[in-house]
């Protein structure tokens, strides 16, 4: 895979498809033809601009979002870190191929507010599960027990969705007399 992604190799037709299917996909027999009709396109183009955004790496992967709760995963957890900025690295490689981190990522501290750089997300049956995977996590930690952590679970969710990228409301642009004009799509 590419790993230097090439954004003005972007065309509008691949910007089209990436802003039809960023919400997901539609759950219908066909769902690229359906996608090809919103965007006008026919099906086999619209498999054929993902395949070229996902050997170009701006697709890095396409999945599913599952509500967990219904599933019973009444639990979860954001644990946040707070190491020294030389272990960040590796116990963030350590802990992200792990099934039940969800998320694993590395953001700066807000000191002396916030001390905390690395996040995980962790799902689970109830809180006591959650917190023995948080255990597992502390046992990988290069400071073990003696490690900075704190375990935020969540009590209400409000939204659950993939990232957006694209205006959902999409534009034409024109020129009038040397200025641009931008209108909403038909």
């Amino acid at each position: 895979m590419n790993s230097q992604i090439d954004l003005d190799a972007i065309t509008d037709a691949d910007r089209r498809v990436l802003e039809a299917i960023q919400g997901g996909l539609p759950l219908v027999p066909h769902p690229y033809a359906e996608i090809g009709l919103s965007i006008q396109m026919d099906e086999e183009e619209v498999i054929e601009r993902i395949r070229i955004l996902q050997q170009s790496g701006v697709i890095r992967r396409m999945g599913i979002i599952v509500h967990h709760r219904p599933l019973g995963y009444q639990a979860n957890a954001m644990v946040v870190w707070n190491l020294p900025e030389e272990q960040i690295e590796a116990f963030g490689n350590a802990v992200s191929p792990l099934d039940f981190v969800t998320l694993c990522y590395q953001r700066r501290a807000d000191l002396p507010r916030w001390p905390y750089t690395l996040y995980t997300m962790i799902h689970g049956k109830d809180r006591e599960s959650v917190l023995q995977r948080v255990e597992t996590l502390v046992e990988l930690s290069p400071l073990k027990q003696q490690t900075d952590y704190k375990v935020l679970f969540s009590s209400r969710r409000f939204k659950q969705q993939g990232a957006r990228y694209f205006n959902q409301q999409r534009t034409t642009t024109t020129q009038n007399d040397g200025a641009t004009q931008h209108h909403p799509a038909p």
